[in-house]
């Protein structure tokens, strides 16, 4: 692997998709794959999107070759992989070829030529995409190296001296803890690993990560929201400020979203409730919360939610949070990105917690899994 950092920002999420797996919304037949879907195939669906992205994210699996592609279906399924032709044209036509062999031998039940602009079914994945290193993210973060130790103070928080610097971590935990200890902080128990597998994945916790969207930093905070959190120019790129006003973010979108939430959802058992609640977070950091909103309560968005309430004995949290966003591919700019960042944190999320330093560390045993 290339040892350089290689960032992963909303941006080149968006990227991911296209040219050879286009934005919905390029093609008819691409959305009537979506829109002919019924909601019970999203059984099974977060845990094979997960496995795709983790050979993607650890060049493993059907990735281990970077000049790929892989092909799945509506339900995340693996169907196969190509290798890469000699050119962008060249794949395309190997992605093709490939569909409709599927489809001759009964693999899919249909298949669409994709192109340049259009997106193609079974659905394509390169192998090689903008992603972080996740080994050299983790070791950046626990401070493995001295290099990457810090110290500081932000606002009314102090965190380790000069002599005593510390990994990023124990700063997100000091900071997490003082707030809560405010009263300042209601989300869910589990929050803090995961906001630490988003920083793994935003930035691989490198304190000037800037994206082509102008996000900044080690959480990749937009302008908007850093002078929302009261944060000043000289002090976009402080990383205790920067997780201090992810935290803000993260628990202004859990007030706006919880009213919705508990309307849709308030009687699922409290574990499975408490994970979808989580995962839809992670979405809203990454999409904004209005559009998670839309998907809990608007007319046009919820149709899917209803369902995975009705019948939430049989699907898991992350089934109903993936279903809800698939089965609305196409409108309000809602893209496979969207999918693929949230497995994308679970997977640094699973890692951080696998190793020594953490695997035993009630950081990773809060519940919420």
């Amino acid at each position: 692997m290339n040892p350089i950092f290689r960032r992963l920002v909303p941006a080149l999420l968006l990227w991911m998709c296209s040219p050879l797996l286009a934005e919905p919304g390029n093609s008819a037949g691409w959305m009537s794959v979506v829109r002919d879907s019924p909601y019970w195939e999203s059984q099974g669906v977060y845990s094979n999107i997960v496995t795709i992205r983790r050979w993607v994210l650890g060049e493993s699996g059907y990735c281990s070759d970077s000049d790929r592609h892989i092909l799945f279906n509506r339900r995340g399924q693996f169907l196969g992989y190509i290798d890469n032709g000699v050119s962008r044209i060249g794949t395309q036509q190997r992605l093709n070829e490939a569909r409709a062999s599927m489809a001759r031998r009964g693999k899919t039940d249909n298949w669409i030529a994709g192109a340049a602009d259009v997106t193609g079914y079974p659905f394509a994945l390169a192998c090689d995409q903008p992603h972080v290193d996740l080994n050299e993210a983790i070791n950046r973060y626990l401070g493995s190296d001295e290099s990457d130790r810090i110290w500081g103070s932000w606002d009314d928080i102090i965190y380790r001296s000069r002599d005593n610097p510390g990994p990023l971590h124990d700063a997100l935990m000091l900071i997490y803890q003082t707030r809560l200890s405010q009263q300042r902080l209601q989300l869910p128990p589990e929050l803090p690993r995961y906001l630490a597998g988003q920083l793994l994945i935003e930035s691989g916790g490198q304190a000037q990560a800037h994206s082509s969207a102008n996000a900044r930093g080690i959480l990749q905070l937009s302008t908007s929201a850093l002078s929302d959190c009261g944060i000043s120019a000289s002090n976009y790129w402080h990383r205790l400020a920067q997780i201090d006003c992810a935290l803000k973010l993260m628990n202004q979108n859990a007030r706006n979203l919880m009213p919705a939430f508990e309307a849709r959802f308030g009687e699922l058992p409290d574990d499975k409730k408490q994970r979808l609640f989580t995962l839809l977070l992670i979405q809203a950091y990454h999409g904004g919360a209005g559009r998670v909103q839309a998907l809990l309560s608007s007319e046009e968005l919820s149709g899917p939610a209803d369902y995975f309430a009705r019948h939430h004995d049989r699907f898991s949290a992350g089934d109903i949070a993936f279903g809800m966003i698939y089965h609305n591919l196409g409108r309000d700019r809602l893209g496979l990105a969207s999918l693929y960042y949230v497995a994308d944190v679970q997977l640094a999320t699973e890692a951080l917690c696998a190793t020594p330093r953490l695997n035993d560390d009630a950081f990773c045993h809060s519940p919420g899994g």
